[in-house]
């Protein structure tokens, strides 16, 4: 299982929120690169870096601190927040973005989404599958929709989705543990997903229990950013399982 540190980036600093609500903005760093290099320095190799702002904007914004983390670092990063239109996805691209992650778009748009399926291939268009009691949530998590969070990923991978990335709202950034119970369902209900779990992470001993549940990765975030999960830690955890 792969474990993925998260970067939330607002007006081009390292924040978290708390289920979402930009109100709840905690600012960890004022340099993104530092953060993003002590990750590389522990062993890490991949990165969530997600456009705060873009994702408010519906178009991508911060662009230039991926084009900075992805140039001075050798982070594998998926870049998401803000992906709306042809433009954005090439710039996410450009900018040294190994994948990106489309969620709002995926329902706001599918015949866009599907044909960046289909032009830059499963590996590297991630599906954002973000659930607010169990419905697809977007926008930056500022409205929701009606759309079961299940059945919205299964349709997805029957048209050629592979990765998902998967986070329940009620549990991002509230250090309570992650929603063990959805995902168990979604990799039982959905053939050959490969889930990477979001949301909620608060302790090591968590991740086990979704690696052995079957999650392809796992996204860690405010545990890191307090300290709840070391990045010594998270060292020791990749050297062991090499």
């Amino acid at each position: 299982m792969r474990i993925i540190p998260a970067m939330d980036i607002i007006e081009g600093k390292c924040v978290r929120l708390s289920k979402g609500d930009y109100s709840t903005q905690k600012v960890y760093n004022e340099d993104p690169l530092e953060v993003a290099k002590s990750f590389e320095d522990h062993g890490i190799e991949y990165l969530h870096l997600v456009d705060l702002d873009g994702a408010k904007s519906k178009h991508i914004v911060n662009y230039g601190i991926l084009e900075q983390i992805a140039s001075k670092t050798r982070l594998k990063i998926d870049f998401g927040g803000g992906i709306k239109s042809d433009e954005d996805i090439r710039i996410a691209f450009e900018s040294g973005a190994q994948q990106i992650t489309g969620g709002s778009i995926a329902v706001s748009d599918r015949p866009l989404f599907i044909s960046w399926l289909e032009r830059y291939g499963s590996k590297k268009v991630i599906l954002g599958a973000d659930a607010n009691e169990g419905k697809i949530a977007t926008q930056g998590w500022l409205e929701n929709s009606e759309l079961e969070v299940i059945p919205f990923v299964a349709e997805y991978v029957s048209k050629g989705v592979e990765y998902v990335i998967s986070t329940d709202i009620q549990k991002d950034g509230m250090l309570e543990g992650p929603s063990f119970e959805l995902y168990n369902r979604m990799l039982n209900d959905i053939p050959n997903l490969k889930l990477i779990a979001s949301g909620g992470i608060s302790k090591l001993e968590e991740l086990p229990k979704l690696s052995e549940m079957g999650c392809e990765g796992v996204i860690i975030g405010k545990a890191i950013y307090e300290n709840r999960i070391s990045l010594k830690q998270l060292e020791e955890l990749i050297i062991s399982e090499i």
